[in-house]
């Protein structure tokens, strides 16, 4: 499914929509070229998941957590420079965990992804603030995601 955003508001409220359809143990990826909004996605889905604080990009960290009306855990692969390197931190334990994960730079772990999960290809349209987003779920849980979002 493709979805055409306008401005940062639509990109905001689409975010939010999809935060209040996720519940614990839902994955969801991000990918596109830098700049294409991955964090702006990810804030607006936290907040459709009622996380108050501040999120932020923890490309130094790997992983950040936040409480909402469930634990939110935000990954952000990109300067990750072995796939292994995410066996240190334990990651099935996210994956697989009670919380939801938000992984931005998905493509770049692919092959420990699991196999249900919701795909988002963020990349910029003809204005500064327009998104082109390219939606597809693996699953039938993310396949019901997909069909609440049209």
């Amino acid at each position: 499914m493709v979805i055409k955003l306008s401005s940062l508001k639509e990109t905001e409220e689409f975010g939010i929509k999809l935060g209040k359809l996720l519940k614990s143990g839902d994955i969801v990826c991000l990918n596109g070229d830098l700049g294409a909004g991955k964090t702006t996605m990810t804030k607006s889905i936290g907040l459709g998941l009622g996380v108050d604080e501040y999120i932020t990009s923890p490309t130094f960290t790997l992983i950040n957590m936040y409480r909402g009306r469930t634990v939110v855990y935000h990954f952000d692969v990109y300067r990750l420079e072995e796939v292994e390197e995410l066996y240190d931190i334990g990651f099935d334990e996210y994956f697989y965990g009670d919380g939801v994960c938000i992984i931005e730079w998905a493509e770049k772990i692919e092959k420990l992804l699991p196999e249900e999960r919701l795909d988002i290809y963020i990349e910029k349209g003809n204005n500064p603030d327009e998104r082109i987003l390219h939606i597809s779920g693996s699953g039938n849980r993310y396949l019901e995601i997909v069909k609440e979002l049209k």
